[in-house]
């Protein structure tokens, strides 16, 4: 790969100069006030939903996570890698429409919560959501500065400050209004160059790349590699479980379920998404599969850059607009959702406009260090260490979603759902002592990991059957007095 520094910075600014342009412009449009400002309420037909879910699903994360599961595992795990990626949309697809109608006002699944489950079930779906999204976030910000310096070896941090300065700049001023504005441009973008560059790249050796993902990794004893290799089917279903649970306290998702201008747009656009999301992400993984079957690489996560190590300069230059319109997707929409998060789930809704344009802004500094991979209190923000936080958050997400979701059944109760939430990661202790010992059930609370350090199928299953199981036995055992579900 051969391009310049100078040419990567003006390319970068360009980018973001447009996408800072059309924000601003939509920001414009008329004053904000802070329900508009966080949920845009009902001003969104079905293909405007679809192109922002896809365009805020579709992080820069595309470009290294499916490839990097492609290259370790085989056929089921970038199947289940791929599914996980739509699996959100469609549970949104059903229930979206469920819970708008029972919550007219809401803006965020914990407004539900609260309303279903009380305050404190609030609060501590609000907490998952956090953890979950600010991770998310600064991951974000990893990967544009590592993206950026594998293809023109450009400084890390200018691309993670830049691209934080402009999404926050029109974030901060317009909202949610201007993420779904820049939604639309980014999600043609990233579709345009996406099928463009996988044409022109691979499209003249099918028959090669078939086979090389066929193939087992010659040289790394780690990498299985092979979409012939069909025994990862648990490893693949893990990664369902994990991941979409995990989405599910995506904010960002719901968000658009209230702007959304009907019911049937939410149910319309909710599927185009998935049906956009589910081939993209299944394709990134098959050709995690073709790297690994030409032999060993320094840095799985980069897999899918090794494919194009020897493209040329507008190929390249391509992929710097393609990576920028990726992170500001999502970027945008992740420092949007945590705001709406904070200032109506955490704060009781006592914060106006003023106070979530100062929360958009202030994130950034602290999601950029982050990103840098500090070590704080001894614990290394690396690689490892992110996808830890992750997997922590997607566990608690797995032990929690089940009961929220179960009280759009009229029985549920609110007792039964908060025991119900509690009683599954107690689950995963109890299953860690049953297959262990006490000590493994306590360690699989912060580390829901196997002996090859990947989710725990088992796991995540004993979180979600378990909350399940308590949750109905408790709701039948502590009916609510006064249910205050509305039928």
């Amino acid at each position: 790969m051969e391009i310049t520094p100078i040419i990567a910075y003006g390319l970068m600014l360009a980018t973001l100069g447009f996408f800072g342009y059309v924000g601003y412009q939509a920001a414009n449009e008329k004053e904000v006030n802070v329900d508009e400002y966080l949920s845009a309420r009902g001003s969104q037909n079905w293909l405007r939903i679809g192109l922002s879910l896809f365009a805020s699903g579709m992080g820069i994360w595309i470009l290294f996570g499916p490839s990097e599961v492609g290259y370790y595992g085989g056929f089921w795990d970038v199947v289940g890698y791929a599914v996980s990626a739509a699996t959100p949309f469609l549970l949104l697809a059903y229930v979206g429409p469920i819970i708008r109608s029972r919550l007219p006002s809401g803006v965020t699944l914990a407004d539900y919560v609260r309303m279903r489950l009380g305050r404190e079930m609030q609060i501590y779906v609000g907490l998952i959501s956090f953890l979950y999204m600010f991770t998310f976030l600064f991951a974000e910000f990893t990967a544009i500065g590592k993206s950026m310096e594998i293809l023109s070896g450009t400084n890390s941090l200018i691309p993670m400050v830049l691209v934080g300065i402009v999404t926050a700049g029109y974030v901060s001023r317009g909202g949610l209004p201007a993420s779904l504005a820049t939604d639309r441009i980014q999600a043609w973008t990233i579709v345009f160059l996406v099928v463009t560059l996988l044409l022109v790249l691979f499209g003249g050796d099918i028959d090669g790349l078939i086979t090389d993902s066929k193939a087992y990794n010659p040289e790394d004893s780690w990498s299985i590699g092979s979409m012939s290799y069909m025994d990862s089917f648990k490893s693949g279903l893990a990664l369902v479980v994990a991941i979409t649970a995990a989405e599910m306290f995506s904010q960002g998702n719901w968000q658009r379920a209230w702007a959304s201008e009907s019911d049937e747009a939410l149910t319309k656009g909710a599927w185009l998404a998935a049906a956009m999301v589910l081939p993209l992400v299944f394709v990134m993984g098959v050709l995690g599969t073709v790297v690994a079957g030409r032999g060993y690489v320094e840095d799985p996560s980069a897999a899918f850059f090794y494919l194009i190590d020897d493209a040329g300069v507008l190929f390249i230059a391509s992929f710097i607009v393609l990576a920028i319109a990726l992170v500001c997707s999502s970027v945008d929409t992740l420092q949007n959702a945590i705001v709406a998060t904070i200032s109506r789930d955490l704060s009781d809704s006592q914060l106006g406009v003023k106070e979530a344009r100062l929360i958009s802004v202030g994130m950034i500094p602290i999601a950029i260090y982050l990103a840098t991979g500090p070590t704080i209190f001894n614990f290394e923000l690396n690689a490892l260490g992110v996808f830890e936080i992750f997997l922590f958050a997607d566990l608690l997400a797995a032990a929690t979603v089940a009961p929220v979701l179960l009280t759009l059944w009229g029985r549920i109760s609110s007792k039964g759902a908060l025991l119900g939430a509690i009683g599954g990661l107690f689950s995963v202790v109890a299953y860690g002592a049953f297959d262990e010992n006490l000590g493994a059930g306590i360690d699989y609370l912060l580390s829901p990991t196997n002996e090859f350090g990947l989710a725990n199928l088992e796991v995540f299953l004993s979180a979600l059957l378990g909350s399940i199981i308590i949750t109905i036995i408790m709701s039948i055992l502590l009916p609510d007095e006064d249910n205050n579900l509305i039928n």
